[in-house]
């Protein structure tokens, strides 16, 4: 049976959320209710009580009849169970159990009770994903193998390797006696497990040391954030929605020394393609592109052009929220990633890319260009004939199926077929 993933686990919380018993949600989600029923117990979150310090009511209210407990009875002529004080002075007090959590699923959400006083537990999806994720780091991280087998490897495998033997031929000629992989074998001699060590083998020591990535590693809660709304989840929503226009979004970078980005927009109906100058290859400037561009079009008619918009998992797009909000919070947008190394996801995008390529050489900086002429370029590159489109221009089609107001904000305009130029010389002060 295959791993419960995010979407699994996202199902189970809005099942939870929703009240459907666990029998409902695994035919849901597929799985068996036994295997749903153990997700919730092992990843549910204590969150403690609503009211810190306030006791359950008593387990004996309904049959109990006391009277008179705190000796004030022109106060409180009623039976003590009334009182909300009681379960702080009656000796018999024997605090009640919830319910809810008593029963399957064992976990409050769902449960809209405001006057709570007992545990609560609670099932969230992105806890219980990392938590998951947690333990299967956790159970491949130490060492396999019991003191005796490790003493039994060691004995055979030092001596080996101190007379100057690979481990390939010693895997080679002792495979049956070895019940590890030769990669663990490699760790065990690099942490000192073993008598030999590394300088104990010649190739190795030769090694130089792989220098750190440069690019950011994603944290827990932005690989979340990509998974909620990975390519599978894209390809199931356009299923749901065939009709939904989709906008490609990426960056197109300069030299590593220069700061300046050109953000790309590519409508997947026309292929027009949309370029921004931002100052920096942040998730601020594409957020702030993104707003001006939703500020000047209006709301109603930026969710109409960009209802969904498909991209790469670049830092600068890892704000999910802030893209698919305007400035005030309201929902403008549907945004989904590609898969790791899968441009072709969104290959029309990065076909028109060449295109700028040709105005643009890679190694050219963007930091002396302005606003005026990347929309220049921009013209350019959507007045050219293609062929998948009978010889008409990605312009001419965007005039019918594009409302036309989005060309009048980005100054769209048709440049004449013989005046197109896709060279540098289109920038001509390159060429002074």
């Amino acid at each position: 049976m295959s791993h419960m993933t995010l979407d699994d686990r996202v199902s189970i919380q809005e099942g939870l959320d929703n009240n459907l018993s666990p029998s409902a949600i695994s035919r849901k989600i597929g799985k068996s209710r036994s295997t749903v029923i153990r997700e919730i117990l092992k990843h549910r979150s204590f969150k403690g009580k609503r009211f810190p310090g306030a006791k359950p009511p008593c387990a004996r209210k309904k049959d109990c009849i006391v009277y008179g407990l705190c000796k004030d009875r022109r106060r409180c002529a009623g039976p003590c169970r009334n009182c909300h004080a009681c379960v702080d002075v009656c000796p018999d007090y024997f605090p009640n159990e919830c319910e809810i959590l008593n029963k399957s699923p064992h976990v409050c959400n769902g449960c809209h009770k405001l006057a709570c006083n007992y545990e609560r537990y609670y099932y969230y999806a992105s806890y219980a994903h990392n938590s998951y994720q947690d333990t299967l780091i956790s159970t491949r991280e130490g060492i396999n193998q019991d003191p005796e087998s490790l003493q039994e490897m060691d004995d055979l495998i030092s001596p080996l390797i101190r007379k100057g033997q690979s481990l390939s031929h010693i895997f080679a000629t002792h495979s049956d006696e070895i019940n590890c992989s030769r990669s663990t074998i490699y760790r065990y001699i690099n942490d000192s497990v073993f008598t030999a060590r590394n300088i104990d083998m010649p190739r190795r020591v030769k090694y130089k040391a792989r220098k750190a990535s440069d690019d950011k590693k994603l944290t827990k809660e932005e690989k979340l954030l990509v998974l909620s709304r990975s390519y599978e989840r894209f390809k199931k929503y356009m299923e749901q929605n065939p009709d939904t226009d989709v906008v490609e979004m990426d960056t197109v970078v300069g030299p590593v020394s220069t700061s300046k980005v050109l953000l790309t927009l590519l409508f997947r109906s026309c292929n027009l393609m949309l370029i921004i100058l931002l100052k920096q290859k942040t998730q601020e400037e594409v957020v702030c592109a993104l707003n001006w561009l939703c500020d000047e079009l209006g709301i109603e008619l930026f969710k109409q052009l960009f209802p969904v918009i498909l991209t790469d998992r670049g830092i600068e797009f890892l704000n999910p929220e802030a893209i698919e909000c305007d400035r005030y919070g309201e929902i403008k947008t549907k945004l989904f990633y590609c898969d790791p190394q899968c441009a072709w996801q969104k290959g029309a995008l990065e076909k028109n890319h060449e295109f700028i390529r040709y105005v643009v050489p890679k190694g050219i900086s963007f930091e002396d260009l302005t606003q005026e002429e990347i929309t220049l370029i921009m013209n350019h590159i959507n007045s050219l004939a293609r062929d998948k489109y009978h010889g008409k221009t990605p312009y001419q089609l965007s005039k019918v199926l594009i409302d036309n107001k989005l060309h009048e904000v980005m100054k769209l305009v048709e440049i004449k077929s013989d005046e197109v130029c896709l060279k540098p010389a289109l920038i001509k002060r390159w060429h002074r």
